[in-house]
């Protein structure tokens, strides 16, 4: 049997960006196979190469301890210099949920950035201007590519049959101990305006604030709608739902998209690592960041190689006309 062709660097058509190591290792842990370095320059990011059911995908991290909208803009802007080929990408990772009587978001659910009637399926809620009547918001952010949105649609009717295949592909996870949510404390959501009492648990926090939900018999589910994105973490339950009501309702509360949806964009992916509280801490965020990584491989799993192709030959087209 021949050997198989190294791929080069034309040959990876989506990216992924993720904040966090954590998402990074469990990005790296989705992958159906990976791939040798390419090289590296010193001025650009550092990737991991590798396959997602029929598409090469390539992915970078933000450079440690540098989260924010900013910094996710130069990594993507520099991953798109680097690998023109690119036709779409995902930006993969968690966020801070917001629940309500109109979502019952769980910690380890999934939010997607689906466009709405206010907003583009991201919105930057700490972007616009003073103005003698408050704060303004301006600006209007992308929606994500026509090719991810279908994929979105098609998976969620596959959902609707019971045809998912989350828990496969989490199950990659479950030998790793890092990514297990056993050992975490249990999912506990408190009344908005109650604080939470101190330490790096919530085992002091009073029961009898908690709001009572009913048992589930989903472990995970997927919701569609709009993420907040900014350069501020919010942990307070009250600022947590006033922002939320502003824009129309939002899903969850996360600190990269919005640097990336005009000049690179992309479907958000994240799972749910806490409430955007005060009892906020990171006991979740590797579970979630699995959940969120699970549901990618997912979307890519749906897409046809041929149609990426397609894609890419209209785009080049296009280019010649331009040219």
């Amino acid at each position: 049997m021949a050997n198989r062709r190294r791929p080069r660097r034309e040959d990876y058509t989506v990216g992924l960006v993720c904040a966090l190591p954590i998402e990074l290792a469990a990005a790296q842990e989705m992958l159906d196979e990976e791939h040798e370095d390419l090289g590296h320059d010193a001025n650009d990011n550092i990737y991991t190469f590798g396959r997602i059911s029929k598409h090469n995908v390539v992915i970078a991290s933000l450079p440690k301890g540098q989260t924010g909208t900013s910094s996710a803009a130069a990594v993507a802007v520099q991953m798109k210099s680097t690998f023109t080929s690119i036709r779409f990408s995902l930006m993969v990772g968690i966020g801070g949920g917001v629940p309500s009587p109109k979502a019952d978001i769980r910690l380890g659910d999934v939010v997607v950035s689906s466009p709405s009637k206010l907003h583009g399926g991201v919105v930057q809620y700490d972007f616009g201007k003073a103005t003698p009547s408050g704060f303004e918001r301006t600006g209007f952010l992308n929606t994500p590519p026509t090719i991810l949105l279908n994929a979105v649609a098609k998976l969620q009717a596959s959902h609707f049959r019971e045809r998912s295949r989350l828990s496969e592909y989490i199950s990659k996870l479950k030998g790793l101990s890092t990514f297990a949510h056993e050992d975490a404390e249990p999912d506990a959501l408190f009344k908005a305006d109650y604080n939470h009492v101190g330490g790096g648990t919530c085992k002091e926090c009073s029961k009898e604030r908690m709001v009572d939900r009913k048992p589930r018999s989903q472990e995970i589910l997927i919701h569609y709608g709009t993420i907040a994105s900014g350069n501020q973490v919010i942990r307070d339950g009250t600022t947590r739902d006033s922002l939320s009501s502003e824009l129309g309702d939002v899903l969850c509360f996360e600190m990269e998209a919005a640097g990336l949806m005009n000049s690179f964009p992309c479907l958000v992916i994240r799972g749910i690592c806490d409430y955007a509280d005060s009892h906020k801490n990171k006991t979740w965020q590797a579970y979630a960041a699995g959940t969120a990584t699970a549901y990618m491989k997912e979307v890519l799993s749906v897409i046809p190689a041929a149609e990426v192709a397609e894609l890419r030959a209209v785009e080049e087209i296009i280019r010649e006309k331009r040219g």
